[in-house]
């Protein structure tokens, strides 16, 4: 386990690098030992150097949610992150390239709570009993690790790579669509980029959030009534080099746009 000082020093170094738009090195090649209770302690750090800063927290978000992103990583779990206030954008937001560093886009649907959530021992039909409404939603992650260059310990302590996140204004009872069987598109600039459906989240969105609230009820971290969940990507991750204009359509479930420039 690292010290209370080098947890600091890594955190501090983290949130810096978000302040100065930058990278730096990957944690696991530089720090012998570091183990993923270590990253998860640095993530905190950084968390808090962003509420000292101002900023709140507004929910979670689930992260290596498919097989396809745990393979690339050698995981075999998901992981989390915190939502900040400041990384909220309205749909159809234009987000300057400037203010991210290397910025990659998901299509997700977002759970929105009107109650809390307290695990462990939650199940899907707390979920949907506590969710007040789901929505299309856009995370764009941005990972401060040179060159996305990540495995879990690196993007654990990076807050699972978050970046912002853009909501749809559309918002759907999640019992009137069967999330599991939901299709999406995402397009680039009117360009076909790439299709999913929910199943690709742990079969299904909400049983990402059943395992976040359970994890983080085993943590002392519940779930608050307003909080907003992201529960996975659906889709591979579309690159965002150059302005452009992605959108994503979810059948049954409105859709969501965001502009880079």
């Amino acid at each position: 386990m690292l010290s209370e000082t080098e947890t600091k020093r890594h955190g501090d170094e983290l949130y810096d690098a978000f302040l100065g738009c930058h990278t730096v090195p990957n944690l696991r090649d530089r720090v012998p030992g570091i183990a993923v209770e270590d990253s998860y302690a640095i993530q905190s750090r950084f968390i808090d150097r962003r509420i000292a800063a101002g900023e709140t927290i507004v929910g979670k978000k689930v992260g290596l949610t498919s097989a396809a992103a745990q393979n690339m990583l050698g995981v075999f779990e998901p992981d989390f992150g915190q939502l900040l206030s400041g990384m909220v954008y309205e749909n159809g937001a234009t987000i300057p390239l400037t203010s991210l560093i290397q910025p990659r886009a998901e299509g997700e649907i977002g759970f929105v709570l009107k109650r809390d959530l307290v695990g462990p021992g939650i199940t899907a039909s707390d979920v949907f009993r506590a969710t007040d409404y789901v929505v299309p939603c856009f995370e764009i992650v941005d990972s401060r690790i040179d060159n996305w260059d990540i495995k879990l310990l690196d993007t654990v302590a990076d807050n699972a790579s978050c970046g912002v996140y853009v909501l749809g204004t559309e918002h759907f009872d999640p019992l009137d669509v069967d999330l599991s069987l939901v299709g999406m598109t995402i397009t680039q600039d009117g360009e076909l980029f790439t299709s999913g459906a929910g199943a690709a989240v742990m079969g299904s969105p909400v049983n990402s959030v059943v395992w976040l609230a359970n994890t983080l009820g085993r943590l002392g971290m519940p779930f608050r009534a307003g909080e907003v969940i992201l529960s996975g990507s659906l889709t591979a991750m579309a690159w965002v080099k150059h302005p452009s204009t992605l959108s994503i359509e979810f059948g049954g479930l409105g859709s969501c746009s965001v502009t880079f420039a």
